[in-house]
């Protein structure tokens, strides 16, 4: 009960539990409305509604925190993180203006905003931020690829056999499996890096959608959604497993 005193009590805690939350009436709207009431498939999509105007509350400070994130990500050591975390966080401070200004609208002080124009901006420096996080995980990730095979290499160098009982002969000749391998243990060594390139995934799915790049339904970008928010939950209740920025 204290963990969880202590995790409603963060802003970004409350947060995740409103997306996730969000994401599931979207899940639960799209299976639900070929069958059920259509009262029941209302009801969920006004909570939905709710729900997404209310995170909107909890967003309006993150331009600060976004721009102190960008100032953080400028001193990363490594030449590619720093790069493509310091283009995420800025494309993410122009995310959070679109996103004010939307709220600004909603709420009804400027009506004569145009909310597509703007929204389009918001989806599109969005999709920008995720795919630059992507880059930096996928990065991350050959990064302790070609350490597991520096290791592995090792370990072959001085014993005859494989300690998991693949053979020199089978890795070579089956380069998906070495490469699937090799991939396995590598995020199983680094559950941070796991959750980061999960959420992020899952993440662009509505961006993508919006854009018009890959469309999709409500049922995928609800369930990458969840995906996303039960991820972002773990990384706010356990901060060890966030993915460091240095």
């Amino acid at each position: 009960m204290e963990a969880f005193t202590r995790f409603t009590n963060q802003t970004q805690g409350r947060d995740r539990l409103l997306r996730a939350t969000q994401y599931t009436c979207m899940l639960l709207r799209y299976l639900l409305e070929p069958k059920a009431d259509k009262e029941v498939v209302m009801k969920l999509k006004k909570l939905e509604s709710s729900v997404s105007t209310g995170r909107k509350w909890f967003r309006l400070g993150n331009v600060v925190h976004a721009v102190q994130a960008t100032q953080q990500s400028i001193h990363v050591m490594d030449l590619v993180p720093r790069i493509c975390l310091t283009l995420a966080n800025l494309n993410r401070v122009v995310y959070f203006i679109c996103d004010t200004v939307l709220w600004v609208r909603s709420v009804g002080l400027a009506p004569d905003i145009p909310k597509e124009r703007w929204r389009l901006w918001a989806a599109r420096h969005y999709y920008y931020s995720l795919l630059l996080s992507l880059v930096r995980d996928l990065y991350e990730i050959s990064v302790q690829m070609e350490q597991a095979a520096r290791h592995r290499a090792e370990r072959e160098t001085s014993s005859s056999q494989d300690p998991l009982g693949y053979s020199v002969a089978d890795e070579e000749t089956e380069w998906l499996q070495s490469f699937l391998l090799l991939l396995f243990r590598s995020l199983r060594k680094h559950p941070p890096l796991l959750l980061d390139t999960v959420k992020n995934l899952c993440d662009i799915l509505n961006p993508l959608d919006q854009l018009g790049i890959c469309k999709s339904n409500p049922g995928v970008i609800g369930l990458g959604g969840l995906v996303s928010s039960v991820a972002g939950i773990i990384t706010v209740a356990w901060p060890h497993l966030r993915l460091k920025t240095a």
